[in-house]
C-alpha cells in the first residue's frame, strides 16, 4: 500500500495537559481532548506511513509524521522516532520527518454539543444538519475553486540561525481555506487564523524542521528550542509536512484506529482561531483553546448530505476514509452502545465499528469500516446508528468533481 511520506501524531489528555481548557471544558480530566499534530505529550498517537513499510505499534520505528496536541482525557502521547513511521503508536518522541507531499494541519478542540447544524443536507433523528448546500453544481464548483491553488508558498526562516521566520501568506491562506473548505461540507462554520497562535506554531514548526522529529513536549536540549515553540507544540497539531497538503492527510488521518484525532478536531464544534506555522518540510496547526460555539449534536464524516467522491479519499492513502473508517462524534451524545447499519438501494452494506477514545475534538465518538466495499461515486448510503439513546440516521450522496 502507497502512503503518504509524513506521519500523524494524536494525543488527548494527561497530566501535561492540565488546565487546557477547551470550549469551556477542562482538556485534561476527561471531555474532549485535543488533536494536535505538534503539541504536548498526552496519550496516543496518530502516525501516517511515511512512504515504506508502518512502525511498530509502540510509536517506534516511525520516521516524521504528524501529531495532535494535548486535551481531554488520555495517557501519554507521543511521536515516533526513526525509520518509517506506522500505525497508531503508544508512545515515543519524535519521528524524523521527510518532507512529504501530504502532513499535519487540523486538529480541532471538544465543543459542547446541542444546536443542529447548518445547512440544508438530510438530518438525522440525532437532529445534526448536513453539508453546506443541497445543490451538487456549487458543491463541485467550491470543492474545485477552494483547491485551484495548494501551494505551499515559501519559508522565510532557516535553521542554521534557528530563525522561525514566517510561512508565506499565500500559504497560510491555502491550509485555512482547506480547512474551511472541509468544515463547509460537514455543515460547521469558518475558522479564522490568530498571528499570535501563527507566530507560536512557526516556531514550532522550525524546531521539528530543525531536529527532524516531531514532539508535543520538545526538550528544551532540542536544536532551536524556545518556550514559544514548545508552547504551539503542546497546543497544535504537529507534521513532519508542510502546512496545505498536511490538511488533506488529517482528514484521512491514517494510522491512528483508536481515535481519529485529527479528523475529529477539525470536524469538532470548538475549533478556532486557529493558528498555522510551517516550513518546508514541517508544520502546526493550533486547536486548542478554541472559543468555537458550532453546538453541532454530532458531526460524521464522510458527512451528511452531498459530498465529493474525492472528499473521501483525499490525503494520498489508499482507500482514504474507507481504510481508516468513517466517523461519527458527538459532545453530546453518548456512543458507548452504538450499532451502525450502511445501506445502499436497500442493500445491507457490512461494517465493522470500533469505539473511538475520548478527548479528541469530541467527547463520544465511533468509527466504522466498510468491509469488502468502497465508497462509489453517484451514489447514496444511509447510515442508522441505534443503540443509543438518541437514534442518528442520515445520508451520505457521493458526486464526482472533476
Amino acid at each position: 500500500m502507497k502512503t503518504p511520506s509524513t506521519t500523524l501524531e494524536v494525543f488527548s489528555g494527561a497530566l501535561a495537559c492540565a488546565g487546557r481548557g477547551a470550549g469551556g471544558v477542562a482538556r485534561v480530566a476527561g471531555i474532549a481532548g485535543l488533536l494536535g499534530v505538534f503539541a504536548a505529550a498526552c496519550a496516543g498517537e496518530i502516525k501516517a506511513p511515511a512512504g515504506g513499510a508502518g512502525g511498530d505499534a509502540d510509536g517506534s520505528g516511525g520516521g516524521g509524521g504528524v501529531t495532535v496536541p494535548p486535551g481531554g482525557s488520555g495517557g501519554d502521547r507521543r511521536t515516533a522516532s526513526g525509520g518509517s513511521p506506522g500505525g497508531a503508536g503508544a508512545s515515543g518522541s519524535g519521528g524524523a520527518g521527510v518532507a512529504g507531499s501530504s502532513g499535519g494541519l487540523g486538529g480541532a478542540r471538544a465543543g459542547t454539543g446541542g444546536a443542529s447544524g447548518l445547512g440544508g443536507a438530510t438530518a438525522g433523528l440525532g437532529g445534526a444538519g448536513g453539508a453546506g448546500s443541497t445543490d451538487p453544481t456549487a458543491i463541485c464548483a467550491r470543492w474545485t475553486a477552494d483547491r485551484a491553488n495548494l501551494s505551499e508558498g515559501t519559508w522565510s526562516g532557516a535553521t542554521a540561525s534557528c530563525t522561525a521566520g514566517d510561512m508565506s501568506a499565500d500559504a497560510r491562506a491555502n491550509a485555512l481555506r482547506l480547512v474551511n473548505l472541509y468544515r463547509w461540507l460537514a455543515a460547521l462554520p469558518p475558522v479564522t487564523t490568530d498571528p499570535a497562535h501563527d507566530a507560536e506554531d512557526m516556531a514550532c514548526a522550525l524546531m521539528m524542521r530543525a531536529n527532524n522529529m516531531i514532539s508535543h513536549m520538545p526538550p528544551t536540549t532540542w536544536l532551536c528550542y524556545t518556550a514559544a515553540g514548545a508552547d504551539g507544540a503542546s497546543n497544535s497539531n504537529v507534521s513532519s509536512g508542510p502546512a496545505v497538503s498536511s490538511v488533506d492527510l488529517y482528514m484521512t488521518d491514517p494510522g491512528n484506529p483508536t481515535t481519529i484525532g485529527h479528523r475529529r478536531w477539525l470536524l469538532s464544534n470548538s475549533l478556532g482561531p486557529i493558528g498555522i506555522g510551517g516550513t518546508d518540510r514541517s508544520s502546526c496547526l493550533w486547536t486548542l483553546t478554541g472559543t468555537g460555539k458550532a453546538g453541532k449534536p454530532w458531526m460524521a464524516w464522510p458527512p451528511a448530505g452531498i459530498v465529493p467522491v474525492q472528499a473521501v479519499f483525499a490525503g494520498g492513502t489508499k482507500g482514504g476514509a474507507d481504510t481508516t473508517g468513517w466517523t461519527v462524534e458527538s459532545d453530546s451524545i453518548n456512543l458507548a452502545n452504538a450499532q451502525v447499519t450502511v445501506t445502499v438501494d436497500g442493500t445491507n452494506m457490512p461494517v465493522t465499528v470500533a469505539q473511538l477514545l475520548g478527548g479528541y475534538g469530541s467527547k463520544y465518538a465511533i468509527s466504522f469500516i466498510p468491509m469488502g466495499w468502497t465508497t462509489q461515486p453517484n451514489k447514496t448510503y444511509s447510515v442508522a446508528i441505534t443503540g443509543i439513546t438518541t437514534p442518528i440516521s442520515y445520508t451520505v450522496q457521493t458526486i464526482t468533481c472533476n
